[in-house]
């Protein structure tokens, strides 16, 4: 089995789904699974954690929690997925991670890149582009939690990492998956720790996964995985084995929001603009996480409508400033995540089983209220955003949408299906 660590709970979702779509069944737990959780026979197992914004120690302890775990279940090759903007902290983590892993596995060299192409994230010279801009001059640069001002990917590492930095560049990559393998060869000989490797496209990462197929460690983003992946999947001999679909009965649904991203702020405006029932989450307004969650239910209680309402606490990077100079960035977000979790809670006490949560840390408080330990993953209501069963609760499904993923409507067509027998995105099985 392959064993996947991601550092956000949405992240992991994505990384699943793409395993899942190169040809390989994955299951995803949230959280370090207990010593006896059953370990279903799939291809990869994903543990979400919620490390992004942790410090590197806590990072770095908890994944290594993460490994023991999944080392003495049986998983043979890792996987660490970061952010396809390779977005952490000011203090950084992804570099200290990487290192502890590679030195718990013996592993010389690490492969890695945060090239996704379908979400318009590319690596070209060493250097990560948004869509047609460096990642410094994107929207990344002005992120209120982690402003990214730097696009070179060697550079950032640097100030991470404790170890030597390479490039496998774009053209090393176009000559064939010998050339990369010869380059990584060469990388190992010389002892350096992380080698970056470019990738403008779907096929530059199959290239990459064919490369490293026997690789014992590995990191990046979605993209590499699933390239890797269909690696694995052609050397198994055999088609895709998804766990299997799965369906659920007419439910009550809610959204969650709480993502400040550009895409999700378009997506709340579209739902919004639909008519759809909407509360703010305002710490501003009521800095009690506890009254804050009764005013909202309240709101929610008196509802005539049964299209799913939303909860949002997400703002424009000037209003969110506002809140965090007012209460300071971990109160703040302290406030509004016990808030959700509360909410969450009370949502499901009062019938809801579908939920759909934008934004990493938002998905996270959710699943940590609810308790939810696992789910199998299905299909895709958007390009990384699958659909998970979970049977806490009689059966809940949920919907965890990274901050910047999926069209404008998203939200609105997700969520829209509440009179629906069938799940959207799944079929009978």
């Amino acid at each position: 089995m392959i064993g996947v660590i991601a550092d956000d709970v949405t992240g992991a979702s994505d990384v699943a789904v793409a395993f899942r779509r190169g040809g390989l069944s994955a299951a995803l737990y949230f959280g370090v699974p207990s010593p006896e959780a059953h370990v279903p026979s799939v291809d990869v197992i994903v543990i979400a954690l919620t490390t992004r914004m942790a410090s590197p120690t806590e990072a770095v302890s908890r994944s290594l929690l993460a490994l023991d775990w999944l080392l003495a279940h049986g998983t043979s090759q890792t996987y660490f997925k970061y952010c396809s903007t390779f977005d952490s902290t000011a203090d950084g983590n992804i570099g200290p991670v990487l290192d502890a892993l590679r030195e718990r596995l013996a592993v010389t060299t690490v492969v890695t890149t945060p090239s996704s192409p379908e979400h318009g994230r590319t690596q070209y010279l060493g250097h990560l582009f948004v869509g047609d801009q460096l990642l410094s001059d994107s929207p990344m640069r002005d992120h209120p939690v982690t402003p990214m001002r730097d696009s070179n990917l060697g550079r950032l590492l640097a100030t991470q990492s404790t170890g030597t930095i390479g490039l496998i560049d774009a053209p090393a990559v176009w000559a064939g998956k010998a050339e990369v393998q010869r380059r990584i060869a060469e990388a190992e000989n010389d002892h350096t720790a992380t080698v970056f490797v470019d990738a403008t496209s779907h096929d530059d990462l199959r290239t990459i996964g064919g490369a490293v197929v026997d690789a014992v460690l590995l990191a990046g983003a979605a993209g590499l995985a699933e390239g890797f992946a269909e690696a694995v999947a052609k050397k198994k001999k055999r088609p895709a084995q998804p766990i299997g679909s799965v369906r659920l009965a007419s439910a009550r649904t809610a959204v969650i929001a709480g993502s400040c991203s550009k895409r999700t702020l378009e997506q709340i405006r579209y739902l919004t603009e639909s008519g759809r029932a909407a509360y703010r989450i305002d710490v501003l307004a009521q800095p009690d996480p506890y009254l804050l969650a009764q005013e909202a239910l309240e709101w929610y209680d008196a509802l005539d409508s049964r299209l799913a309402p939303l909860f949002f606490s997400s703002l424009p990077a000037e209003q969110l400033r506002m809140v965090q100079e007012t209460f300071g960035v971990a109160q703040s977000a302290a406030v509004v995540e016990r808030a959700t979790a509360l909410i969450a809670i009370q949502l499901v006490e009062r019938g809801v089983r579908r939920l759909i949560c934008a934004g990493g840390e938002t998905s996270g408080a959710v699943l940590t209220a609810l308790r939810v330990e696992g789910g199998e993953v299905g299909d895709e209501a958007a390009r990384g955003v699958p659909w998970i069963y979970s049977p806490t609760h009689g059966g809940v499904q949920l919907l965890l949408k990274s901050g910047n993923f999926g069209e404008p409507s998203l939200l609105a067509d997700a969520s829209a299906t509440e009179s629906s027998d069938q799940v959207p995105g799944c079929t009978d099985g």
